[in-house]
């Protein structure tokens, strides 16, 4: 599998349409496996998974871990030789490369980026349009431009997030729409942010440019988006004027900083300008770090053993500044903060490759492989497939690999472009996560803001209307891409 960054992605186009007119499916495994089996150690796999991440609250690594040693072990009760498991092993982390290569240079764009100022000053303007009459049209608007800012969702809402909740007492807000505006938008920030990983991850697992990806997000992202302004606006005027105190303590910490500065957006006008001219995602991000550089440089001087330490380790104000919840949201970034999510999707494409080579995968799939015969169907089960995995296992990193891996031949063979998968994992995996009571960001998110994810649920329109988009789209064929088209 090609990913996203390598040069053979940006002519997917030409060269599966010029050289490979009928996609060719993956070979079956040499090891076969009944239907029965594969489902059983399938259920195994969830419930060991589902019972150490849910139950016993461990981080996704070791769950992985823990499974992959008892695949290993089944591999050789059957007689596979433990050579031949670890090839395909390699195999399968060799197949998201790319991802992990690309997570280098944005730990090192978002640390650049914050310490020139791009970040932080897009953030002190957005503070401008909270309106107290519009107040979660205001919240879900200003936490999707944050979120695309910062790339992340569980920052977004541990930040911004938080402070809109301590504000709606003084808008006499319910707190429940509220929590729901900020959910929304935050992912909406995560899913459509080139800093996102769960983007780098969607992109690269099926083979594509990261930011091919992105421009075609936009057609089930934007309506829903639309749609939930809408209906925050419908809910509009339940709100009474008040005062902005905490914005605008928000924006003089922004101000103390001393890193909000006009000309300090430019890095993102390289970066927007040069992903609309599709230049690979690579080239982009270096571009973008070498003006946020240039940028940093005309309003402080860093000595050079400061910026290493802020490239690796992220950028951080000096302890001198009091900026309180600020503080938290300009300390990001760096190729250490990439660690977690680098070794994840090494232990889950690890992962798929050892159900591949025992067997596991080729039988799943060929239970529903023949009944699989349009892209509504197709689309369908890959986005059930990601919507299961959450909520089983409650982890949107593994819905989006395990589902992307598997559906990938599936799409190939029905000549779907590859970007239509990476959107539906999308769609139906990076935010659906928070709407899942027991999952990583429904645990983070309800403990951050104080509410509990079945009382925001109903209003995290964003989340559940990408996922009707896609699957409707899905079915119409409306915004489907073929390949070689």
């Amino acid at each position: 599998m090609t990913t996203g960054n390598s040069t053979a992605d940006s002519n997917i186009n030409n060269t599966q349409s010029a050289n490979q007119p009928q996609s060719q499916p993956e070979p079956p495994s040499p090891h076969q496996l009944s239907a029965k089996s594969a489902f059983c150690i399938a259920g195994l796999v969830i419930l060991v998974m589902g019972v150490t991440m849910i139950h016993f609250g461990w981080v996704p690594h070791l769950s992985l871990i823990l499974v992959i040693c008892l695949l290993l072990l089944i591999g050789v009760i059957r007689g596979i030789s433990f050579q031949e498991m670890q090839a395909r092993m390699a195999d399968g982390v060799m197949s998201g490369i790319g991802a992990i290569y690309l997570f280098f240079f944005i730990g090192l764009m978002v640390a650049a980026l914050m310490m020139s100022g791009a970040i932080p000053t897009l953030m002190y303007f957005g503070f401008e349009i909270i309106s107290p009459r519009y107040y979660y049209i205001s919240a879900f608007v200003l936490t999707s431009i944050i979120g695309i800012a910062l790339g992340s969702s569980l920052t977004t809402v541990a930040t911004l997030g938080v402070a809109f909740i301590s504000m709606s007492q003084a808008f006499d807000a319910n707190i429940a729409i509220a929590a729901g505006a900020v959910v929304s938008g935050a992912f909406f920030g995560d899913k459509m942010s080139p800093l996102s990983d769960t983007g780098t991850i969607a992109s690269s697992v099926v083979g594509i440019d990261l930011f091919e990806h992105l421009r075609n997000m936009m057609y089930t992202t934007v309506p829903a988006w639309v749609i939930s302004v809408l209906l925050f606006w419908a809910l509009s005027g339940q709100t009474h004027s008040a005062n902005l105190s905490q914005v605008v303590l928000l924006q003089n910490q922004l101000i103390d900083s001393g890193l909000v500065h006009t000309h300090a957006v430019l890095p993102f006008v390289v970066l927007v300008l040069l992903a609309l001219l599709r230049v690979n995602a690579i080239y982009t991000i270096i571009c973008t770090i070498i003006a946020a550089l240039i940028v940093t440089y005309t309003h402080s001087s860093p000595t050079l053993e400061q910026l290493g330490g802020y490239l690796f380790g992220g950028y951080a104000p000096a302890e001198s500044l009091e900026l309180g919840k600020v503080g938290g949201m300009l300390s990001r970034g760096g190729v250490q903060s990439m660690f977690f999510t680098q070794t994840i999707v090494i232990l889950a494409l690890s992962l798929g490759g050892l159900l591949k080579i025992l067997g596991i995968l080729p039988a799943l799939l060929g239970g529903v492989r023949d009944h699989l015969t349009t892209a509504g169907q197709a689309i369908f089960a890959a986005a059930m497939s990601a919507l299961s995995i959450n909520v089983l296992i409650g982890e949107q990193y593994l819905s989006i690999l395990l589902s992307g891996t598997t559906f990938r031949s599936t799409f190939e063979r029905l000549q779907l472009h590859p970007k239509n998968l990476s959107r539906t994992i999308e769609d139906a995996g990076t935010v659906i996560n928070p709407l899942v009571p027991w999952s990583v960001c429904g645990v983070f998110i309800s403990q951050a803001l104080g509410v509990p994810v079945l009382e925001y649920l109903p209003y995290a329109f964003f989340c559940y209307l990408s996922l009707l988009l896609t699957i409707a789209f899905g079915f119409s064929g409306l915004t489907i891409s073929r390949i070689g088209r």
